[in-house]
């Protein structure tokens, strides 16, 4: 089935994100601790550790960074305990917003979301206003030029749920969360290296906005995912050119 175009704005957020590395890998140390907290040291029986370290492996994260990680949230080092808290709210035009963050300190996080909603144009929302418009699922997307055959195929036969073609040419494959790990090993057999692979909140419906209301919406995303407390922003909003 055809979907939006996406890839500019997929390409814009790798982006941010690359200029952002020190950031990214105190992001995915904070993930790798509680992963290893909730669910053990142990990859084998961890499904979300494996996920956490196979992104910091991704990101060059250094092997003795990522053993202290989990040694500290296992128990085995003294460190910060973090909690998990979701914040939801609405951006230009009323486009959903979802901000995931790790923190020590739950009313110094809420006060930074909640400024930077106001500061660009969004309001904080409340438990439930927007999380039902997203699903949790796996995502792979492969950049135009990939052979859309070849990844319908292994998709399909890894256990995919679907595989959406964007105006690009770009391909997206979805996922349960359960099967992501299956999904991955078996596109990499295929020899199909996607761009992006990870567990995220999809919207269910995508808001195109482009002008000045895509700048505003920019500027949100933006101030949101440069807290420090801030893992993972979602967004219905597809900011067009």
């Amino acid at each position: 089935m055809a979907g939006h175009s996406k890839w500019a704005n997929i390409q814009h957020r790798k982006g941010r994100q690359d200029e952002k590395r020190g950031r990214i890998w105190t992001r995915l140390i904070k993930e790798i601790a509680v992963a290893a907290r909730l669910g053990g040291g142990d990859v084998s029986t961890n499904p979300r550790l494996r996920l956490a370290i196979d992104k910091a492996k991704d990101q060059n994260m250094p092997a003795d960074n990522i053993k202290r990680a989990v040694d500290r949230g296992s128990g085995n080092l003294d460190g910060v305990d973090y909690e998990e808290i979701r914040y939801e709210g609405y951006g230009i035009n009323g486009a959903a917003v979802l901000v995931d963050c790790m923190t020590d300190n739950r009313t110094r996080t809420v006060a930074d979301v909640r400024h930077a909603f106001a500061k660009f144009g969004g309001n904080l929302g409340t438990d439930g206003s927007v999380a039902y418009l997203f699903k949790h699922c796996g995502q792979f997307l492969f950049a135009p030029g990939t052979s859309e055959d070849k990844v319908m195929e292994a998709a399909l036969e890894a256990g995919a749920e679907d595989v959406i073609n964007d105006d690009e040419g770009g391909i997206e494959v979805i996922c349960a969360v359960a099967d992501f790990a299956a999904v991955k090993e078996y596109l990499g057999k295929a020899g199909l290296k996607p761009d992006v692979a990870e567990v995220v909140m999809k919207p269910s419906v995508e808001v195109l906005l482009t002008g000045d209301d895509g700048v505003r919406m920019q500027k949100l995303l933006d101030a949101l995912e440069n807290l420090d407390d801030v893992q993972e922003v979602y967004t219905s909003a597809l900011i067009g050119e």
